[in-house]
C-alpha cells in the first residue's frame, strides 16, 4: 500500500510523490503519464545499475513503446557538464524526442543530472525521479532543482525544473552503505532544525529505530521531512526567498566540501555547516548554549562528524564567498532563531564565520 503527498506549483497541483515499501506500484503509476506511447531511458549510475537498474527495465517491459538503460559512473566527480555531454550524445542516437521520458534512478547526483538534462534536451522532456537513497529522498529528488558542478563548484550550472512524479521505494535504503545512509540523515535532521521542533524530538527519540533502519519508521521519517520540504518550496518555488532556509548548513558546508575535493560526503559537510551555523546562533543570543551543545551532539549518534582536523578556517572563509547563495557580495546566512524556526542573516560577520569554524576544528589535546 503507497502514501502520496501532491505537490503544489503555482497553487496547482504539479506533481505527486509516491511513498512506498517496493516497486510494485510503479507502472500503475508511470500509467497515468501515458508510458504506452513513449520510449523511456532510465538513467543511473554504474552503481545502482547493477542493484535495481534490470528490475525497472524488466517491469517496462511491455508498457511503453521501448525502454533502454543507460548508466555512467558513480560519484560527485562525474556530475559534470561531460556527463550530460555523453547522456545528450545518446539520447541522439537513440533518437528520443520530446514525447518521450526520462527516469532518474538513483541518488542525488544521478537526479540531479538526469533532471538538468531533462530540462535542456530539445529545450524539455518530461522526467520522473526514483530516489534510492537517503538524501534524494529527503530531500534533493523534490522542488525541482536540477544541476551540475562546474570547475569544483557545487551546483554552479542548473535550471529548476520539475519532475512529473517521484516514486520512493523505502526498502532501498536497506542497500545503503552506512556512510551514505547517515549522509542522508544530515538532510533530515536540518529539516526540523529549521521548519519543525516537534520531528527534530521525534527524530531523536526515534534514535535506535532509525538507525536499524526499520522499515514503517523509515517511512514515516521520509515522509515528514518530504512535507516540510513540500510547504517550504511551494511557497517560494524559484527560492526568491524562504526556500533559501533549505541551505541552513550549506554554506560553510559547500566551502568544506570543495576544500575536500569531495572526498566527504554531503551530509558529513552538511553535519559540520549546521553545527557552525547553530554555533553562530547561539553567539548572535537566539539559542541558548543548552540548545547549541545539544544540536551539536545529536548528529553524533549518527555516525556524523561534528569537528574536523587539518582545516584552515580562512580557506573555507574564501570558498564562502565564491557560494551562489551570495546576495550582491553578501552572504545569505541562514541561522536559528530556535530550534524548529530559521531565518536568512545577511549581517553574518567574517569573524563570525572563522568563529564558527574555530569551534569545529579538532585540536589534539597535547600531552
Amino acid at each position: 500500500m503507497s502514501e502520496r503527498l501532491t505537490i503544489n506549483y503555482e497553487k496547482k497541483p504539479c506533481y505527486d510523490i509516491v511513498f512506498s515499501a517496493s516497486f510494485e506500484d510503479l507502472t500503475d503509476e508511470l500509467a497515468t503519464l501515458e508510458i504506452e506511447r513513449r520510449r523511456i531511458c532510465v538513467l543511473t549510475d554504474t552503481h545502482v545499475s547493477g542493484l535495481y537498474g534490470g528490475e525497472i527495465v524488466r517491469l517496462l517491459e511491455g508498457k511503453c513503446v521501448k525502454s533502454v538503460l543507460y548508466s555512467f559512473p558513480s560519484g560527485e566527480e562525474n556530475k559534470t557538464l561531460d556527463t550530460v555531454r555523453d547522456i545528450y550524445r545518446f539520447l541522439i542516437d537513440e533518437k528520443f524526442d520530446r514525447r518521450d521520458l526520462l527516469i532518474a534512478l538513483g541518488g542525488g547526483v544521478v537526479g540531479d543530472v538526469t533532471g538538468y538534462v531533462a530540462a535542456t534536451y530539445l529545450r524539455g522532456i518530461d522526467f520522473v525521479q526514483i530516489p534510492t537513497t537517503l538524501l534524494a529522498q529527503a530531500d534533493s529528488s523534490i522542488g525541482g532543482k536540477t544541476g551540475v558542478d562546474f570547475d569544483g563548484y557545487k551546483n554552479m550550472v542548473g535550471a529548476f525544473y520539475m519532475p512529473k512524479l517521484v516514486y520512493m521505494n523505502i526498502s532501498t535504503l536497506k542497500t545503503l552503505d552506512d556512510r551514505q545512509f547517515f549522509s542522508g540523515f544530515a538532510e533530515v535532521m536540518k529539516h526540523g532544525l529549521i521548519k519543525d521542533g516537534r520531528f527534530y524530538e521525534w527524530l531523536l527519540e526515534n534514535m535506535y529505530e532509525i538507525c536499524d533502519r526499520q522499515v514503517e519508521t523509515l517511512l514515516e521519517m521520509v515522509m515528514r521531512s518530504c512535507n516540510i520540504k513540500k510547504l517550504v518550496v511551494e511557497k517560494d518555488p524559484t527560492e526568491k526567498g524562504e526556500r533559501a532556509l533549505l541551505n541552513f548548513g550549506h554554506t560553510i558546508g559547500h566551502a568544506i566540501e570543495k576544500s575536500r575535493n569531495f572526498a566527504m560526503t554531503h551530509g558529513e559537510c552538511v553535519a559540520l555547516g549546521c553545527v557552525a551555523a547553530a554555533f553562530i546562533s547561539w553567539k548572535h543570543e537566539w539559542l541558548s548554549m543548552e540548545e547549541y551543545y545539544e544540536i551539536r551532539d545529536m548528529f553524533v549518534p549518527f555516525n556524523l562528524p561534528i569537528s574536523l582536523e587539518d582545516m584552515d578556517p580562512d580557506e573555507i572563509l574564501a570558498l564562502t564567498k565564491s557560494d551562489k547563495k551570495m546576495a550582491g557580495g553578501t552572504i545569505k546566512f541562514i541561522l536559528l532563531k530556535k530550534v524548529g524556526k530559521a531565518l536568512i542573516d545577511l549581517n553574518v560577520t567574517d569573524e563570525d564565520i572563522l568563529g564558527a569554524l574555530r569551534e569545529i576544528l579538532y585540536v589534539e589535546d597535547a600531552e
